[in-house]
């Protein structure tokens, strides 16, 4: 459903709008111009205040790495130290990623962060112990009749973003709006139809680009209020080329894209549904299929497209922006992001007072972006084009 920038119910009779709308005008808006707004959709709520706040909460971690130490048998060694020692308990199977032994924890020592364990527990082969290693946690076995280990339990974060007014004015003088014009019935109409074009076109480019302000960024008399946009809080999943394993080629591929999806997969409960990117991605996204085209002599139609891409990390609809910085791609999980209107100021119309022979007006709106649970998403940057 095409985004209209209103919320589905901010129209009710609890919440008056000003009387004359322009959400009828933004339908006609072309959808080409707002790609990613009409894929998120309207939201079904409105934002109650200028500092739009929300909750995140995430499972204890099952994981955790070996840091850099002196190992004195990697291969039987029984007490060794690891990263966040308060991750584990006593019982608790362990592995490492890269091999196929069992660990059983005997005894965890918070203060000097180290692990006492079973080696080759159950009969499974030893791995070699290494630096930088991932020890997963397979499960907690307790002792039968055992009393209760200490509770455990996460601290839910509180993350905030900030609302940001949209406007533009029109004003149409009283002999433009009597004289008969050239392909439309109405020059003042015609003027809130374009100001909105832009404005929408400006909301899109905010929800992907946007920066709040460090300093004071609720804003005031002389300091004005900014939005953070997809790009500001997507930390979690950067993947460049060449840095930290991810593949060193300079125009997008298959198997970075499907690296990225599998991070982001292997980290969180996230579901990548949209790919959004520019036109030099887009094209390299298309040239997945290049290798296995094929077409016979009575073909009279070339088809360079890929608009769905489906993986074992999910189907990504695959959404063309102009607004998506040149070499960066965008995995977004669409269920945690919502472009919210604050309570009552949807884009709409709100005359000023008359001041001479014209007509004159504001086309407002303000908004802001909720996208939770950053790690759910991922950003690759640095590419060609």
């Amino acid at each position: 459903m095409p985004f209209t920038g209103k919320a589905t119910y901010s129209a009710g009779p609890d919440l008056p709008e000003i009387a004359e709308d322009v959400s009828d005008l933004v339908a006609i808006n072309s959808p080409t111009e707002t790609p990613l707004l009409n894929a998120l959709g309207d939201p079904v709520r409105s934002a109650r205040s200028t500092v739009h706040e929300w909750l995140e909460d995430a499972l204890l971690p099952n994981s955790d790495t070996l840091p850099t130490q002196s190992f004195t048998d990697p291969q039987t060694q029984t007490l060794f130290e690891v990263s966040h020692p308060e991750r584990f308990r006593a019982g608790d199977q362990v592995r490492l990623d890269s091999g196929s032994e069992t660990m059983l924890v005997v005894a965890v020592n918070v203060a000097s962060s180290e692990l006492t364990v079973i080696r080759g527990y159950g009969g499974s082969t030893a791995t070699t112990l290494a630096a930088d290693a991932t020890l997963r946690i397979t499960s907690n076995a307790a002792f039968e009749g055992a009393d209760a280990d200490p509770a455990r339990y996460t601290t839910r974060s509180r993350r905030t973003n900030y609302t940001q007014i949209f406007s533009a004015t029109v004003e149409v003088s009283g002999s433009e709006l009597a004289v008969r014009q050239l392909g439309l019935a109405d020059e003042m109409d015609y003027m809130k139809q374009q100001r909105t074009r832009e404005l929408m076109r400006d909301l899109e480019n905010a929800v992907i680009n946007g920066r709040a302000a460090i300093a004071s960024p609720i804003g005031g008399a002389e300091v004005r209020r900014t939005m953070q946009g997809i790009l500001g809080f997507c930390q979690t999943h950067r993947f460049v080329p060449g840095q930290n394993g991810f593949p060193n080629d300079p125009a997008l591929t298959e198997a970075q894209l499907n690296r990225a999806l599998r991070e982001v997969w292997q980290t969180s409960n996230g579901n990548i549904d949209l790919i959004v990117v520019g036109a030099g991605q887009k094209r390299a996204i298309n040239a997945f299929l290049a290798s296995s085209r094929r077409f016979t002599g009575a073909a009279e139609t070339y088809k360079d497209l890929l608009s769905v891409y489906e993986s074992d990390f999910g189907i990504c609809r695959v959404i063309l922006s102009r607004w998506a910085p040149p070499g960066t791609v965008l995995l977004l999980d669409s269920s945690r992001i919502e472009v919210l209107p604050l309570g009552g100021r949807s884009f709409h119309f709100k005359p000023l007072a008359t001041v001479g022979d014209r007509e004159s007006g504001q086309i407002l709106g303000e908004y802001t972006l909720e996208l939770r649970n950053e790690n759910a998403h991922g950003v690759i940057s640095g590419l060609a084009g």
